[in-house]
């Protein structure tokens, strides 16, 4: 089922929203059931986990959208399926090898990466989820690049209930053994939601097409070969560059708890304060910075096809119209985030972490105002990897991951910034990156936006921040955090919300894309 760009995009980020707050959730119950050591075993293996996927995937979820996108544009299904097989094989190949050499030297890799040997078992736990998870992430590519967003956010959906029906009796059942095999257990939940996920899209797959693959190969034996070869090579194109990408930004994130403690210490501050000051930042005020792009990653998800399709057409028009609706609702959404975390992020973070992290506050303050650059990345990025620039891409991340490093040694290590340099460094890192992208679309496809339309959006976003910030110090200063939080967030929202439809940026027509209930809601609102 072909759906619109807007549409599907919609689709993603409800299913987006629903996901991760079931997994922020599921990461509460987890650590109240295995304690603080039980979340160091599983955080240990978690991220080098989703590192290894990373590697095994090697960008192919990014490469079939693109390019089942323009030959879905082409009408040669065919070459579809054989973009689909050539994907899913790479993915195999790979994530074989992987968890072969992963099984085999388990132990020396466990010693290798872990400070505490328990991890051992944990890991031997995760080793099933790569292939499963590259595999499902493939078949998603391929739904994306037909403009079909439905299996991916269903998937995702039936991957996290799954994990949070078995967390619980997972990690229960096998506590007695110990805590490192309750980690393990909740890593197997993880095991059974992918398998969960990717049984529902191979479903979808099985049920979308009565073509077998098989029937990919229907050409003479050579021919087929020097086609799929040729297939391969332009998998590979796009493929490559988003995996090194990808990699350049895990270095810098594996770097970043090296520098920045060593740099307080630089800075004249003890191992203990400099380690606790580094978890303030990278544990408590980074995570709460980051959690509202999944909004935005939602829109580069269904832009990939939506520019590669256009671009194949060779539609220069619509290729800027669907970058400029995505760099749009980027900033609708991203401005009242944006807002919402500078004005209240001393109660917020007071009111997740505790009143004796006072510092996590200001950290936040200091960062969410970069945080509507960071919502147009995802976007950017996408943009330019559906037109073919998935090279510039990675040079851009390249030069942001390099000058962030090295400006996050150079501040911290100053006593005048301390923890703050950090800040800096990151703030550098966001807006550099995202200038990087919008200056290579300007100069690739002359790029442009509506200054216009982008300003009244501005426009509403400081007129909820000044009316939020009011109302917290003068109207519910008395109240309690939770009840203040609720109240201003509700109150300035509404606000925001009709300003964007007094200045009509927001009508009718918007309104009416919104899945199940848009013809409804669309009554309410106005004509652009």
């Amino acid at each position: 089922m072909r759906q619109s760009f807007l549409y599907g995009t919609i689709i993603l980020i409800i299913a987006g929203g629903v996901t991760k707050l079931l997994g922020f959730a599921n990461r509460i119950v987890l650590s109240r059931i295995i304690g603080a050591e039980g979340m160091g075993l599983y955080q240990m293996v978690v991220p080098l986990l989703y590192f290894l996927i990373t590697l095994t995937t090697f960008g192919m979820p990014v490469a079939i959208a693109k390019h089942v996108a323009e030959t879905e544009a082409a009408s040669d299904s065919r070459q579809s399926r054989r973009f689909l097989m050539l994907a899913l094989g790479v993915t195999g190949a790979i994530s074989l090898v992987l968890c072969t050499i992963l099984f085999a030297f388990s132990g020396p890799i466990a010693r290798l990466f872990f400070t505490d040997p328990r991890a051992h078992v944990v890991l031997l736990a995760a080793i099933p989820v790569i292939p499963i998870s590259s595999i499902s992430m493939v078949l998603r590519g391929y739904f994306q690049g037909k403009h079909n967003m439905t299996p991916t956010a269903v998937s995702q959906l039936v991957e996290q209930i799954c994990r949070m029906a078995l967390v619980v009796v997972m990690t229960i059942s096998f506590m007695p053994l110990g805590i490192q095999y309750a980690a393990a257990g909740a890593v197997g939940s993880i095991v059974f939601g992918e398998a969960a996920g990717f049984l529902y899209i191979l479903w979808q797959y099985r049920r979308a097409t009565q073509k077998t693959a098989a029937q990919v190969w229907e050409r003479p034996l050579l021919a087929a070969m020097v086609n799929s070869r040729n297939s391969l090579r332009q998998l590979l194109h796009v493929s490559f560059p988003v995996t090194m990408s990808k990699l350049i930004g895990s270095i810098a994130y594996v770097m970043e708890p090296m520098i920045v403690p060593f740099a307080l210490v630089l800075a004249g501050l003890s191992t203990s304060a400099a380690t606790g000051l580094y978890g303030q930042f990278a544990g408590m005020a980074v995570p709460l910075l980051l959690f509202p792009t999944f909004l935005t990653y939602s829109l580069s998800v269904s832009l990939v096809p939506a520019v590669a399709e256009a671009a194949y057409q060779k539609n220069a028009p619509l290729v800027h119209r669907r970058i400029y609706q995505a760099m749009r609702i980027s900033l609708v959404i991203g401005a009242p985030c944006t807002v919402l975390l500078f004005i209240f992020a001393e109660p917020l973070s007071g009111l997740l972490y505790g009143e004796h992290q006072s510092e996590v506050g200001i950290l936040l303050k200091e960062l969410a105002p970069f945080s509507v650059f960071l919502f147009f990345q995802a976007p950017l990025a996408a943009a330019l990897q559906g037109l073919d620039f998935a090279h510039v891409v990675f040079r851009n991340t390249l030069i942001g991951a390099v000058v962030k490093t090295v400006a996050m040694f150079v501040f911290t290590a100053r006593p005048e910034f301390g923890i703050h340099g950090a800040v800096i460094a990151t703030n550098i890192g966001i807006t550099l990156v995202t200038f990087l992208h919008i200056a290579s679309l300007v100069k690739k496809i002359g790029f442009t936006v509506d200054i216009v339309e982008m300003g009244k959006i501005v426009t509403a976003m400081f007129a909820m921040g000044y009316a939020g910030s009011y109302m917290a110090s003068h109207w519910f200063a008395d109240v309690s955090v939770g009840r203040l939080l609720l109240i201003c967030s509700v109150a300035s929202m509404l606000l925001y919300l009709l300003l964007l439809v007094a200045f009509r940026i927001l009508g009718k027509q918007d309104v009416r894309r919104i899945p199940w209930i848009g013809e409804q809601l669309a009554v309410f609102f106005p004509r652009r």
